[in-house]
């Protein structure tokens, strides 16, 4: 049967801590003379602009022989309004699997549903799951086992990070507290399909207060652009700084997924500071969605 991975949950706890291994192990001791993916493509949809999905994607399947292809919709038929099923069919008749990043995760859902190969989300509105595994990856990496740990997520929770974040929690057996505005919190189904590994907390001193492992993204994600303003103002008491880092555990760390905004959602002091780790979580999504491809197409 073929595996998709459209979010965090679609792996087990089990499946997702072999895959991070997997990651941490293929960084560790990479092996220029192993390359499973010889004449293998894989299909990768853009309709929303990337640096890091990109490139970590594209230079992984070389690293392991194979090809990827960049498509950006609108210079596909995709632009001309063919519809997203028969994308599918024709794609998964060429190719050996098929990334995709775009505003829809029904429209990932519908390639997924007539597509002969695996169909992974390199981000959509609601879920970012292979940014969670290279998170996971660089936490272990750090700090060792995230079980039994809190994490504290500051900022925009109606997001698609904090979303896989709260997936992760469950998965992976950690609390993840949240702190956003009121009108932008997680939805509501993520958050109770978590079965209490999420706290909501009033304040951004309240979620931090004794955390493992502090994390934030923009305010103003792409597509957003219009609300820069009245976002600026919602969230202007969710700034991570040294003053709010200092609440959390002494040992805490701090993640971003980038691209940041030095003076918004974080400081230069805590982004480019000692406690960050931002750089190793970057490359980290090359490792851990070479893990993925392997699980998806080899075992």
């Amino acid at each position: 049967m073929t595996r998709h991975f459209l979010k965090l949950s679609d792996l087990s706890p089990a499946e997702a801590l072999s895959v991070v291994k997997r990651a941490q192990e293929l960084r560790r001791s990479p092996d220029p003379g192993y390359r499973p993916f010889v004449g293998r493509t894989l299909a990768m949809i853009f309709t929303k602009n990337s640096t890091r999905t990109r490139v970590s994607f594209e230079s992984g399947m070389a690293k392991f022989g194979g090809h990827a292809l960049f498509l950006h919709a609108g210079t596909t038929q995709l632009g001309r309004d063919e519809p997203i099923a028969d994308t599918a069919r024709v794609l998964s008749r060429m190719c050996d699997a098929i990334m995709i990043r775009n505003n829809s995760q029904a429209d990932q859902t519908e390639l997924a549903l007539h597509s002969r190969v695996p169909v992974i989300n390199g981000l959509s509105d609601i879920h970012h799951p292979c940014q969670l595994l290279a998170d996971i990856q660089t936490w272990m990496e750090h700090r060792g086992d995230i079980r039994g740990k809190t994490a504290a997520w500051v900022g925009d929770g109606n997001n698609n990070v904090c979303h896989s974040f709260i997936e992760a929690a469950q998965l992976f057996g950690f609390t993840l507290n949240v702190a956003a505005p009121q009108g932008y919190g997680p939805l509501e189904n993520i958050v109770s399909a978590a079965k209490g590994s999420v706290r909501i907390c009033r304040s951004a001193a309240e979620a931090v207060s004794g955390a493992d492992l502090i994390v934030t993204d923009t305010w103003t994600s792409m597509g957003q652009e219009a609300e820069q303003q009245r976002r600026l103002s919602a969230f202007a008491d969710y700034q991570v700084d040294l003053p709010l880092m200092q609440g959390a555990h002494p040992d805490a760390i701090f993640m971003h997924c980038l691209p940041a905004h030095r003076g918004e959602e974080v400081t230069a002091a805590v982004i480019d500071g000692p406690q960050s780790v931002v750089w190793d979580e970057a490359e980290n999504r090359m490792w851990a969605q070479m893990a993925l491809l392997e699980f998806l197409l080899l075992s």
